[in-house]
Parts: C-alpha cells; structure tokens; sequence
C-alpha cells in the first residue's frame, strides 16, 4: 500500500490514469502522534568503541496523510529537549547544557516535512527542515510504513518506523574531547530514530 507517490513522470501518468486504492483512501485525514506508543531517540558513538542511546521523552507532533493524493500529505514534529533520557542523570544533564542543546535557550527540536516521495513497497523517504538550537537545515528521514489498525478504544492508528543520519557539528553541536588513545570522545555522526504512532482525529 503506497503514502506518497514517486517524483517521476511515469508516476504521474500512472496516478491520472489508475483508480485510487480504496484501503489507501480510507487513511485520508489529520492524524495526532501518539507519544505515549511512539518513540523518537538518537544512537550516537562514545569513546569510539561503544554507542549510546537515548531518547526524548516528550514529544508532539501531527500528520496530514491524502490517500487520494498522497503527494499532500506532511508531516510536523516538535521534541522537548529538556526530556532528554540516556539513562544517566549526570550525562542527560550534560547534554541539556549549553555545551550541547541548551536547553534553556532553545527548548525544542523541530521537524516540518516538504515533500515526500515512495522508494518502493511500503519504503518512503519524508524530507523535510530540521532545527535545533536555531539552526534549520534539511533532513531526509527513510521510513517504512507499517500499516493500519483499529484499537481496542476505537481509535483508527498508523505505524511508521525509520531513521536518518546527521552530523551534529552542522546544528552547532560541537562539543568534544580528545582521548589519549587517539580519536574523540563523542561522534560527530548521530543517528536520528522514529518509531510512531499516530490517531486519526474524530471528524
């Protein structure tokens, strides 16, 4: 079942002339993330030899999904720095400090989609314009669309789980440290993770 259509003539020959998916057209409509089943985290190298992980635990965000045009649809993310969990208080500190997010200074994280387009099957790739601490920069995020169910509440979900990679240096987070072993303490390259789920809103 495809979200979003290819970014090629063919695609948009074959969108004109094809009927829309039913199943696909059902998912139209605005849909709230759910942050308490949803999950956006980092993966990030320490001392060249390990990696830690972590994740944000307060988060909101919405999706815009056109089942009948699924070129339209978008997404919008906002992440609360401050929620910060590595596991280790004293690091979690670090990191909201102004060595790395300042937290205080710049509260959130933010993603607002721009386009999207189908890599094959259920594969996407959303792109978009990520900033933190100011900074904006485009972002693309591959996703893997993971399908439609119904809730024991009622609620009509969807699932959607992928990743990116960033370079923290170019959102101005530069903080390191030489190891006396050669290499630095924290890797300049970050891996974003998104595991969502999201409810339609009531009509």
């Amino acid at each position: 079942m495809g979200l979003f259509n290819r970014k090629s003539n063919e695609a948009a020959v074959a969108t004109a002339t094809l009927p829309v998916d039913p199943a696909l057209a059902a998912l139209t409509g605005d849909y709230t993330i759910d942050p308490a089943h949803s999950s956006i985290g980092f993966t990030v190298r320490h001392a060249m030899v390990t990696n830690v992980r972590g994740t944000f635990a307060e988060h909101e965000g919405s999706l815009k999904l056109n089942g009948s045009d699924p070129a339209g649809s978008s997404a919008a993310i906002d992440v609360k720095i401050a929620s910060i969990d590595t596991g280790i208080g004293d690091r979690d500190g670090h990191l909201r400090s102004g060595d790395f997010f300042d937290a205080e200074q710049f509260p959130l994280m933010t993603f607002r989609s721009t386009e999207a387009a189908q890599l094959g099957g259920d594969k996407y790739r959303v792109t978009g314009d990520l900033t933190i601490k100011d900074v904006t920069k485009p972002l693309s995020i591959d996703l893997e669309f993971n399908g439609t169910a119904t809730d024991v509440y009622g609620n009509e979900r969807v699932g959607f789980e992928g990743s990116a990679e960033i370079l923290r240096s170019e959102w101005g987070l530069t903080w390191n440290a030489a190891l006396e072993t050669g290499g630095v303490m924290v890797s300049d390259k970050v891996k974003l993770n998104f595991d969502i789920s999201a409810i339609k809103n009531a009509a």
